[in-house]
């Protein structure tokens, strides 16, 4: 019973961590907003990760004065 007390709070805790932490995920609705493809921000091939200019991209919000791609 003791163990169940601190079982239930600790499995609350990360169902909680894990249904709100995650990866950033671009959606269709910012590249149909930007009007470019989802390899002007990621690498080809590896969609979870961001190139210079998805980097810019997540810190301003805007692709104007970006870095080349």
């Amino acid at each position: 019973m003791k163990y169940l007390r601190l079982f239930i709070p600790v499995l609350t805790l990360l169902a909680a961590f894990a249904a709100t932490s995650g990866l950033s995920y671009a959606t269709k609705e910012f590249s149909k907003k930007e009007k470019k493809p989802c390899t002007t921000c990621h690498p080809k091939g590896k969609l979870k990760e961001l190139n210079e200019v998805g980097k810019y991209y997540k810190e301003k919000k805007s692709l104007e004065g970006a870095p080349k791609s």
